[in-house]
C-alpha cells in the first residue's frame, strides 16, 4: 500500500474521475472537499447562536467571540467554517429563521454559483507621457507601434493605452494637451488597423480623450474615476465599449496621503455595486471591476484585496488586476521599478489564483509564460 497527501489546490474532480466514481458522486464529493471562510460582520448575537447551532448540525462551524451564548453584547462578528456542500445545506435551513439570517441564506447561495474564471487576459501597458514611474513603458508614435506589435507578438489580448500618469502626485494636465499626446499614437492604430488583432484600452477618464479612442478603433475604456463623469457612462453605452470601474480612494494628487479604511472589502465592493447599477443605468452592462492597487491604498490595504480578491466575484462581473512593478513591492522587498519584475508576477499570479481574470502588465511575454506554467500545475 502506498499513501500520499495531495495539495489542497489539487483539481479533485479529475481525481475522483480517475477513480471511476459514479458522476453524481463527483459532484457531491467535489462540493465536500471545497472549502469555505466566511466572516460575518455585526452579527445579531441571537442570529450568531441560531447559526452556530444549524452549521454544527450539518457538520460546519461557526466560530464566534466568548460571551455569544449569553448575548454578552447584542452584535458579533463571526467566521464560517464549511464545505460547498455543507453551505448549500446550511442556506436552505436560515430562510426559515430571524434575526436577519434569511438574508445570510441568501448571500451564502450567492457565494455557492460563483465560478471562477477559466481564462486569463493580459492587457500590455503603453504610455504616452514623459513622467510615467515606469520609464520603460513610454513609447511615442512608431516606437509605440512598434511595442504594440511585439506585445502582439508575445501573446497579448488587450493593449491599454494612456497620455497622463496616475502616479501618486502627478502632475494634472488639460484635456487638450492628454488629446494631443495619445492622437498620434491612435491614429496610427487606426491607419495600421491594428485593431483586427488584438483588443485597445484607452486609459482615460476624459470625454474628448475617451472618444476620439472609440473612433479609432477602441473598444474599452479604462476608468480611474470609475465611471464619475455621466459623459464617460453615455460615450460607453452608445458606442457598445467595455467599460472599467476602478476604485480610488481620493485623486491621483491626494490618494496616498492618508488613506483609511474602516473595512477595505466591505467598503470597495459597495463602491461597486454603486457604480455596476450607475452603468446599468445608462445602459452599460459590459464592466469590469479594478479595485484599483495603489490607488489610496496603504500596502496592507493591497495585500488584503489581492489576497480576498475572490470577495468580488459574487458581483458576477470580470476582475482586473494591475499590480505591475508598483511601489508595494518596494515596500516588502526595496526595489526600483525595474527590480520588481519577480515581484509583479508574485502579486499577479496571486490574483489570478483568487479569481481575478484580466491582469494589467508592463512585461506581457513574462506573464503569457508563467500562466501558461501556472494552468499546467493547476490540471495535475
Amino acid at each position: 500500500m502506498e499513501i500520499e497527501v495531495l495539495s489542497r489546490d489539487t483539481l479533485v474532480e479529475k481525481y475522483l474521475k480517475n477513480l471511476k466514481v459514479d458522476d453524481g458522486g463527483v459532484a457531491i464529493m467535489a462540493s465536500k472537499a471545497a472549502h469555505h471562510l466566511i466572516l460575518l460582520r455585526n452579527l445579531h448575537v441571537g442570529a450568531a447562536n441560531i447559526l452556530k447551532q444549524d452549521a454544527l448540525s450539518v457538520g460546519a462551524d461557526l466560530a464566534v467571540p466568548r460571551g455569544t451564548v449569553i448575548a454578552k453584547t447584542p452584535f458579533v462578528d463571526a467566521l464560517l467554517i464549511a464545505t460547498s456542500r455543507q453551505l448549500q445545506t446550511l442556506s436552505k435551513k436560515e430562510l426559515a429563521q430571524p434575526f436577519g439570517l434569511k438574508e445570510v441564506a441568501k448571500k451564502l447561495q450567492e457565494i455557492l454559483r460563483v465560478k471562477k474564471p477559466s481564462k486569463v487576459e493580459v492587457m500590455g501597458v503603453i504610455n504616452a507621457n514623459d513622467d510615467s514611474f515606469f520609464s520603460a513603458s513610454r513609447f511615442k508614435q512608431s516606437g509605440a507601434i512598434e511595442a504594440i506589435r511585439g506585445m502582439i507578438a508575445d501573446g497579448a489580448d488587450i493593449i491599454d493605452i494612456g497620455g497622463v500618469s496616475s502616479a501618486p502626485n502627478s502632475k494634472k494636465v488639460t484635456k487638450e494637451e492628454e488629446l494631443g499626446r495619445v492622437k498620434p499614437i491612435l491614429d496610427l492604430i487606426q491607419d495600421e488597423k491594428l485593431y483586427k488583432e488584438v483588443q485597445f484600452s484607452i486609459d482615460s477618464y476624459e470625454p474628448l480623450v475617451i472618444e476620439y479612442a472609440l473612433k479609432s478603433g477602441f473598444s474599452i475604456v479604462n476608468d480611474i474615476t470609475g465611471l464619475n463623469d455621466d459623459e464617460v457612462c453615455k460615450l460607453c453605452a452608445s458606442s457598445g465599449a467595455k467599460a472599467v470601474i476602478m476604485h480610488m480612494q481620493g485623486t491621483p494628487q491626494t490618494m496616498q496621503e492618508r488613506p483609511e479604511y474602516g473595512h477595505v472589502l466591505s467598503e470597495v465592493f459597495s463602491f461597486f455595486q454603486e457604480r455596476i447599477a450607475k452603468a446599468a443605468s445608462f445602459g452599460v452592462e459590459d464592466v469590469v471591476l479594478d479595485v484599483g492597487i495603489g490607488f489610496g491604498k496603504t500596502l496592507e490595504h493591497n495585500l488584503m484585496l489581492l489576497k480576498h480578491h475572490e470577495h468580488f466575484l459574487s458581483l458576477g462581473k470580470p476582475l482586473l488586476v494591475g499590480a505591475s512593478r508598483k511601489s508595494m513591492i518596494d515596500k516588502i522587498s526595496p526595489s526600483l521599478p525595474h527590480q520588481r519584475l519577480a515581484g509583479t508576477l508574485a502579486l499577479h499570479l496571486e490574483a489570478v489564483k483568487n479569481g481575478a481574470s484580466i491582469i494589467r502588465v508592463h512585461d506581457v511575454f513574462e506573464h503569457v509564460q508563467a500562466l501558461k506554467v501556472q494552468k499546467a500545475l493547476d490540471t495535475i
